[in-house]
């Protein structure tokens, strides 16, 4: 179990969405554009934040086998053991982190996510990745119904629709109550 951060006596929780490589690397099969790419320092920072606090570092990862049905709506990425499915070189990965394999849009379904932050119970969780409007409003959507806070900050949210992501940030807010910083 993590220690309380100091600076607020909250048990907080990282929660990376997809920063994988074919998402991230411009040969992805489903690149998200130079705007995933830029967050990328950002996200590396809140996760050696998230580290040197102690508190929790929970990868997402798409994984998918080679016939899954997903791929009748996007692109064949990110199949179990290929270069797209890793997570991007630019970010650490803290010993202590979970790396959980979603093969769906839901981080929730056919995952531990619920169990580990049970387990851990976070009094908020923050959420950064890709895509904001796909993935990431999923990720937010499942805290919501879980009624377990949330916190989305802009810069470590992309996706390669400028419109579709601002508009998925107001949502967050407006409808699903996470506080968009």
């Amino acid at each position: 179990m993590a220690r309380k951060t100091k600076r607020t006596g909250k048990r907080r929780a990282l929660l990376v969405v997809d920063m994988l490589r074919g998402f991230l690397d411009p040969d992805g099969s489903l690149y998200c554009g130079e705007a995933s790419r830029a967050i990328l320092p950002y996200v590396a920072r809140r996760i050696r934040t998230f580290d040197r606090r102690g508190d929790l570092v929970i990868f997402v990862c798409d994984r998918h086998d080679p016939d899954d049905p997903e791929f009748r709506l996007y692109p064949s990425h990110c199949v179990a053991g290929s270069w797209e499915a890793e997570i991007a070189p630019d970010l650490p990965v803290p010993d202590g982190a979970k790396i959980l394999a979603k093969s769906t849009l839901d981080p929730f379904y056919g995952t531990d996510l619920e169990a580990v932050l049970r387990r851990y119970g976070p009094d908020e969780v923050e959420v950064v990745g890709v895509c904001t409007n796909i993935c990431v409003l999923i990720a937010v959507i499942g805290l919501a119904v879980r009624e377990i806070p949330t916190v989305v900050r802009r810069k470590g949210v992309a996706t390669f629709d400028s419109g579709a992501h601002e508009q998925t940030l107001a949502q967050m807010a407006s409808v699903f109550g996470a506080r968009v910083m």
